[in-house]
């Protein structure tokens, strides 16, 4: 766990309470592991068995229990498989192989094959938006249609460490404000799965290493041969990244893509599930008439 949990402590607070949010997953599922050249893969299975592929892929910093708010809404149209990223704050292998690389690809291509699935459609968000872009990329068959929120790997990246840095020395407070620059403000009242939600998130922001290396950006000529269904959902108000670049990339190399910019949201865009929901389903629709 060297390079990912501040201790092993600490790592056991995350796991321990990790679990226990799981336990207020919102619908009936399954969880296991897929065995991976990364090590096990941790996923959670929702939704009819019969149903249309889709994974989850969650950002840095974070685990799957993130898709909470949304799996209930999806998991009524797809077979949902929420999948805990590899060297991230959950279930999965503690390790972080080198971004600049197809280690991720790879490893996405084998998490499919364990699902015993030749071809899904992929959801992530952040860090998992750029896995799931890369992997559309790098493996495009094996990808029916691509939803991404605040994606990482298109806008400039911003030197947020930098700005964020005086408020971590605050202790509590200041990571909460951190914590707010990136997620918005929270409401006072919270439903009891929205309150175990913020409570790993604090667990998280105590004992997890961040990762530190800037995640490589994908060129024009790659986003150009992009022929996939694609959804992009900005924040206009995202500290982390340049939602107005990514915005003008996205326009002039992927003009068939559907693009919107939130302009009064951080770089979490918030609960997406309906707009997200209509995508995969026009997806799935023009894929069947097209056969």
């Amino acid at each position: 766990m060297s390079g990912v949990y501040k201790s092993p402590a600490g790592a056991a607070a995350i796991l321990a309470q990790y679990r226990e949010t799981l336990g207020l997953w919102p619908v009936a599922h399954s969880q296991g592991w897929i065995d991976t050249d990364l090590g096990d893969t941790f996923v959670i299975r929702s939704g009819p068995e019969d149903a249309p592929p889709v994974l989850l892929l969650h950002g840095s910093q974070s685990n799957s229990a993130s898709w909470m708010r949304q799996v209930e809404c999806w998991a009524r149209a797809f077979r949902l498989y929420a999948v805990d990223l590899p060297g991230e704050a959950g279930l999965s292998a503690a390790v972080r192989p080198a971004l600049d690389g197809d280690a991720h690809a790879r490893w996405l291509e084998q998490v499919l094959d364990g699902l015993g699935l030749a071809r899904a459609s992929l959801v992530g968000v952040s860090l998992g938006g750029w896995a799931a872009l890369d992997f559309a990329l790098r493996r495009p068959r094996r990808v029916a249609a691509l939803a991404l929120l605040g994606p990482s790997g298109i806008g400039r990246q911003k030197a947020f460490l930098l700005r964020a840095a005086p408020w971590l020395l605050l202790g509590r407070w200041g990571r909460r404000r951190v914590r707010d620059m990136v997620l918005g403000p929270l409401p006072r009242q919270l439903p009891p799965a929205e309150q175990a939600l913020v409570r790993l998130i604090e667990v998280i922001d105590r004992h997890f290493l961040p990762r530190l290396a800037r995640i490589p950006r994908f060129s024009d000529a790659q986003l150009q041969g992009l022929a996939i269904p694609l959804l992009v959902i900005l924040g206009g108000r995202d500290v982390l990244l340049d939602s107005l670049d990514s915005q003008r990339r996205l326009q002039r190399c992927v003009p068939r893509a559907q693009v919107r910019l939130l302009v009064d949201k951080p770089h979490y865009v918030g609960d997406q599930s309906l707009p997200v929901l209509a995508f995969l389903n026009a997806a799935l629709e023009d894929s069947n008439g097209a056969l």
